[in-house]
């Protein structure tokens, strides 16, 4: 069984377009343990045969998703055995377009899998390519990205807990990022000082998309609000492109006290209560 782990960006600074139409991004990204199941076995069959299971299934496309697509890279590259077909059976815990990479998680570990992690630079830009270029997120824990390209790892000691608020509100990435029209100035902060002062320095970042996720769904600066108000919440934010919003607590008590009030508050979206891999 294959675990596929949920991403969440800290914080999220928009810059200028790149010659290939992606806006080059800083964040600070780090994996949760919220994941889909991923179950593999080899059949005996013409072609493979992807199932979805889980609440999420509806929102995927079964003739067209990352599982399919990992599979088709893998084989071009000659990878994997052509002739080969496989049984995949992935059991969705992760929220479809809403901001934590599900999809692009799927594949990047599908990918290891068969790689059994040897990868290569050229690999890595084959498989962005095609797949999403937040592919490269999924190798650290804990990540700081100074441009879409130039990740490096973070290594943090220490442990915090998230309550996870998914509104039932679908976010297209490219259609959020067509909405941004002011861009951030490039951060220089990356360095012993910000690990030292993690959370200020994070609490004093914003994520660029946020606002234009709120004039789209106002009801998403209440959630944020109301998240933010909780006992010991150091910060809340929104993730990604959207719509799921998240509150950081140092001590796993306060974040369960959190998400058992907000979930009666709120009992049409939907909760996850998780931590820092």
């Amino acid at each position: 069984m294959i675990k596929s782990f949920a991403k969440i960006n800290l914080f999220l600074n928009v810059l200028k377009k790149n010659k290939n139409g992606l806006h080059n991004i800083q964040s600070n990204t780090i994996l949760v343990k919220l994941f889909d199941k991923i179950k593999i076995t080899t059949i005996n069959k013409k072609k493979d045969l992807i199932t979805f299971n889980g609440k999420f299934k509806k929102d995927i496309n079964n003739k067209d998703n990352s599982i399919l697509s990992a599979l088709n890279l893998l084989r071009q590259k000659n990878l994997i055995n052509r002739n080969n077909k496989y049984k995949i059976i992935v059991d969705k815990k992760i929220p479809v377009f809403a901001g934590l990479g599900g999809g692009t998680s799927n594949a990047f570990f599908l990918i290891n899998y068969f790689l059994k992690g040897r990868f290569n630079e050229k690999l890595i830009q084959f498989f962005e390519k095609y797949i999403g270029s937040d592919f490269r997120l999924f190798f650290f824990k804990n990540s700081i990205q100074k441009s879409i390209k130039n990740i490096i790892k973070l290594n943090l000691k220490n442990k915090f807990f998230l309550v996870l608020v998914y509104p039932e509100i679908k976010c297209s990435t490219k259609f959020i990022y067509s909405k941004v029209k002011k861009y951030s100035k490039p951060l220089n902060f990356f360095n012993t000082s910000f690990k030292d002062n993690y959370f200020n320095n994070l609490k004093k970042q914003k994520n660029d998309l946020q606002n234009i996720i709120i004039n789209l769904h106002p009801k998403i600066k209440k959630l944020l609000i109301d998240l933010e108000i909780q006992k010991k919440c150091i910060f809340s934010r929104m993730t990604g492109s959207g719509s799921t919003c998240f509150a950081i607590f140092k001590e796993k008590k306060f974040a369960k006290i959190a998400f058992l009030k907000l979930k009666k508050k709120y009992p049409k979206y939907h909760f996850i209560l998780t931590e820092t891999l």
